[in-house]
């Protein structure tokens, strides 16, 4: 710092300002500094800052998949968000759901020095006594119901699939078929108790649920159920994959979409208005979510730190070609 000092015509104290991005500093003398570093090869030692400042500048993030749409576009949007910020983001898979990886994924974090953890899980894992997050460690949760532990950031399931369900009925469905995600998700779990609200609410008959694993395969699998009901003319998928598999399935029993079973997903994947028919689907603002997380755990690392809670972040219908009104003998009356 002293070299850099003495090329730039500067004093130590400016140097280090201008290394750490501090205000008060002409922007010419900033330039002068920049290029003296160039062109001594001198990188500010992050090590040795964040000893002297106590922070790391590094936020961690726990999750068990990297498979799922739902993961990858929220670890996105984190990283990008934490960016934006200052911050680098370190990612820590969790192989197997268990709580002693938890724990294990937790004292990992830890040697590697974050400020502050993102963790993407279910919530019976957050809630079980043997499950101890470090105290000095900040903690946000995404796609959890552990509001009242921790500070919570997800999505609107329960409205988003309100306003699926709303959107068949009204286009005069009798009811509404759910395949659904995997028992042990959370999202999942609210979304299928979201629709069978709907449907009881409306006085229509609840369909028995069928469940897949997210995977465009298990949508197809349990699409060959659904397609060989001829009473099944709406179908509401819990995400774009799932839907995806059911369009196959469809198509292999000559029901047409959406002539014969209109079909909705969620989540908006990108690739969703390029399916046969382009599927209307819930978008989920990833964007959204993931800002929301890094300010919130940012909150906490500067003493600002939010109450428990649930913070909800609304999804918005994206109507395209895959519903219609069913064929006029299955027909019920519209709404209003």
């Amino acid at each position: 710092m002293a070299d850099v000092a003495r090329l730039a015509g500067v004093s130590s104290q400016t140097v280090s300002r201008v290394s750490n991005g501090y205000a008060g500093v002409t922007e010419e003398t900033r330039r002068q500094v920049l290029a003296a570093m160039k062109e001594l090869g001198y990188r500010p030692n992050s090590a040795a800052r964040a000893l002297k400042r106590g922070e790391f500048r590094t936020i961690g993030v726990i999750t068990f998949s990297l498979s799922t749409t739902g993961n990858v576009r929220t670890l996105e949007a984190i990283a990008t968000s934490a960016a934006a910020e200052g911050y680098a983001v370190t990612l820590l898979p969790v192989a197997v759901p268990t709580q002693d990886e938890v724990r294990g994924a937790f004292s990992r974090l830890e040697e590697l020095a974050v400020d502050a953890v993102i963790v993407i899980m279910e919530v019976h894992l957050l809630d079980a006594a043997t499950v101890v997050l470090p105290p000095h460690v900040q903690v946000v949760v995404v796609d959890s119901d552990a509001g009242g532990h921790y500070t919570v950031v997800d999505t609107d399931q329960s409205s988003g699939t309100r306003t699926a369900v709303r959107h068949l009925l009204d286009l005069g469905h009798r009811t509404v078929w759910h395949l659904a995600g995997p028992e042990e998700s959370f999202a999942a779990q609210r979304r299928a108790d979201a629709w069978r609200d709907a449907l009881t609410e409306a006085g229509r008959p609840v369909p028995p649920l069928v469940r897949g694993d997210w995977s465009a395969e298990s949508g197809y699998r349990a699409g060959l159920e659904l397609a060989a009901r001829p009473d099944c003319t709406a179908v509401f998928a819990a995400n774009d994959q799932m839907a995806l598999g059911l369009l196959r399935a469809l198509h292999g029993h000559g029901r047409r979409v959406p002539q014969d079973v209109s079909v909705i997903g969620f989540d908006d994947i990108p690739e969703a208005g390029s399916f046969l028919p382009p599927l209307t689907t819930l978008h989920q603002d990833f964007a959204e979510v993931g800002r929301l997380c890094v300010r919130a755990v940012l909150r906490k690392v500067r003493d600002e730190a939010p109450e428990p809670g649930v913070t909800l972040v609304p999804t918005r219908l994206v109507t395209r070609e895959s519903t219609a009104p069913p064929p006029a003998a299955e027909a019920t009356p519209r709404r209003g």
